[in-house]
């Protein structure tokens, strides 16, 4: 929107500032912190207020839990939505269809999260809305993004992935890139969903990813760039780097409520949508393997409960004393905020792993 008065840049030489991306960015990432910073003493009295006994909390999970997490409220990630949403709305360029793209996974995930913390918090129940449904209301949002973001990207790119690490190769998928693409964001919804156990926990590597995809949106959408570095370009995709900073504002301003001890808790409101954003923009700039490594410690949370449930099914005993793996690390004595620091040291080496494929080609 702000974007816009660059029109007056004649007549205002520093408006010329709001044609620049990176000026922008920062706006919005300012932006979204100020906003967390003001709304959030007032949402969480408010989600006090309305949620007598805060979230649900879970009687097979770890014994201190029940102890230290009851009564805290849950839906942060509403704070977290509100803030993202005004500043990629203030600072974006509003006719780019990624950043629509991107901001409709986002809501509609955020939506399906809403429902469930809804649903857990009047029913008392920690199970929420039922599994297959709320998967199945993932892909039909995710399909219709693919789809949309496949109509949005010139070809080759459109229905290819790119390979790292090698300049040159691209797998058409054809219309099979329309389901990959789901799973993308599917997945990496759900993997930041399965990582959110821990106070500050998810947030702090989905910041850290935010950050290197915030990069990778501007090299990618910069023909310059990624002309230099010798990745793809995607023509619009810079654009991205307004909303990826707004999503750094707003998940800082979530962290100062959401450190140990919590005041709030994101719930599936926040995880979920968090997710779905982060696998929406690998998607549009085609570093969906790249994701994988930036958010390795997603993949690890994830892979950790697969092999649990594997294991267990096939020969009634448990690889981990409890999962997804930080919950391993509670039962073997680890302080939580032993386990959240480490892991997101573990975050931040993977995330700059992510970084090099940029120049190793």
């Amino acid at each position: 929107m702000l974007n816009n008065l660059s029109a007056f840049a004649d007549q205002i030489l520093f408006l010329n500032l709001f044609r620049y991306i990176t000026f922008r960015t920062g706006g919005a990432m300012i932006t979204a912190l100020v906003i967390s910073f003001i709304l959030g003493p007032i949402l969480i009295e408010w989600l006090k207020k309305h949620q007598q006994g805060g979230q649900p909390i879970r009687d097979d999970g770890p014994e201190s839990h029940i102890l230290t997490k009851a009564g805290t409220p849950t839906m942060g990630g509403f704070l977290i939505l509100i803030a993202l949403i005004l500043s990629t709305a203030l600072w974006a360029d509003l006719g780019n269809g990624y950043i629509w793209a991107a901001l409709g996974v986002t809501i509609g995930y955020g939506i399906i999260g809403f429902i469930d913390d809804y649903l857990k918090v009047t029913k008392r129940d920690h199970k929420g809305l039922s599994g297959k449904l709320k998967l199945f209301l993932q892909i039909i949002i995710a399909l219709a993004a693919a789809l949309w973001i496949m109509k949005l990207t010139r070809d080759p790119l459109s229905t290819s992935l790119a390979i790292p690490f090698f300049k040159d190769v691209l797998l058409d998928l054809g219309w099979f890139f329309i389901p990959f693409a789901a799973f993308v964001m599917v997945g990496a919804s759900n993997a930041v969903n399965l990582t959110d156990g821990l106070d500050g926990l998810a947030i702090g590597p989905v910041l850290i990813a935010a950050a290197v995809f915030g990069i990778i949106t501007y090299l990618t959408g910069n023909s310059v760039f990624s002309n230099y570095l010798q990745v793809h370009y995607v023509p619009g995709a810079g654009e991205l780097s307004i909303f990826l900073g707004a999503l750094m504002g707003a998940s800082l301003g979530f962290l100062w409520y959401n450190a140990p001890p919590a005041m709030v808790f994101m719930g599936d409101t926040g995880s979920l949508s968090l997710g779905g954003a982060l696998g929406t923009v690998s998607v549009i700039t085609k570093h969906e393997l790249v994701l994988a490594l930036v958010g390795g410690l997603f993949v690890l949370e994830t892979v950790s409960v697969i092999v649990q449930v594997i294991s267990y099914k096939l020969t009634g005993r448990r690889v981990f004393q409890m999962a997804p793996l930080h919950h391993h690390f509670e039962k073997k004595g680890w302080a939580e905020p032993t386990i959240v620091i480490r892991f997101w040291i573990i975050a931040t080496i993977l995330a700059l792993a992510g970084l090099a494929t940029l120049k190793l080609r």
